[in-house]
């Protein structure tokens, strides 16, 4: 991930693309802000799957950057915010359908042999250690709630 990060940087200076190269160095930037941080928990640095979960939070971050500048009437800010998450997602693996999210939700109920609501949990359980990052678990949790409560 951060090799693909780091030749990704590389290329945007080569071809000149400011945006790209600013979000790029913000990227690093805070993945070198979580690496000193997980050193003093004792670890050398944060792994890939952190990687993701801190690409996400920055997704969202602009995504309510967005929706604040677009109330103000700020979209100068808001289509510099909107750049920033296309940047960001080429890194991100890509969102599963909501027709994916149901055949995935009625594998995991096979595959944990879950009967009823309070298996909920196992469900989802097994839905974040297939599809880490690529499942929207609003929408996972309500078919789920669907599948197990008829």
């Amino acid at each position: 991930m951060r090799d693909a990060i780091n030749a990704a940087l590389k290329d945007a200076i080569k071809t000149r693309d400011s945006r790209r190269t600013t979000t790029l160095r913000l990227i690093n930037a805070a993945i070198k802000d979580r690496d000193i941080a997980a050193r003093s928990e004792g670890r050398d640095a944060i792994d890939d799957a952190e990687v993701m979960a801190l690409l996400h939070k920055m997704v969202k971050q602009r995504e309510e950057s967005v929706a604040i500048y677009d109330r103000a009437g700020r979209t100068d800010l808001a289509e510099q915010e909107r750049g920033e998450i296309e940047v960001i997602r080429d890194f991100l693996p890509r969102p599963l359908s909501d027709e994916d999210i149901a055949n995935a939700v009625s594998d995991a109920i096979a595959k944990t042999g879950a009967a009823g609501l309070r298996d909920m949990g196992k469900v989802i359980d097994a839905l974040k250690a297939r599809y880490p990052g690529r499942i929207d678990f609003s929408k996972a949790s309500r078919i789920v709630k669907q599948k197990l409560g008829a």
